[in-house]
């Protein structure tokens, strides 16, 4: 009896544990895939969030909650920010997931 709640506990939070590092995989992917976009030659920050925000569409609805994506674009930098909320068993705690990549932007050059 005495350890059914300790059980109860560790196995919320083993699952608690698997959909927050899931929802960061996905926010940090999602991220790679704008600024792959976004650091494209003819690659633009709208680009890189509809690209974040299309592979967080197909990731599914429910990993990342809240989704927002920002981009900004320099002349040698490209970088997407994913902010979100992982899924929780845990009533009341509503984890932030938020992940960014910078990619150098391509460019052509002569030889």
């Amino acid at each position: 009896m005495i350890l059914l709640p300790a059980l109860f506990a560790v196995l919320f939070l083993g699952m608690q544990a698997a959909l927050y590092y899931h929802a960061r995989t996905v926010a940090i992917a999602a991220a790679q895939e704008g600024a792959r976009a976004a650091g494209a030659e003819t690659g633009t920050e709208s680009r890189g969030i509809d690209a974040a925000h299309t592979f967080i569409a197909n990731a599914g609805n429910d990993v990342l909650q809240h989704a927002v994506a920002h981009a900004e674009r320099t002349a040698t930098t490209a970088t997407v920010v994913v902010e979100a909320h992982s899924l929780s068993v845990i009533p009341g705690w509503n984890p932030v997931i938020r992940q960014s990549v910078t990619v150098p932007v391509e460019r052509v050059t002569a030889p």
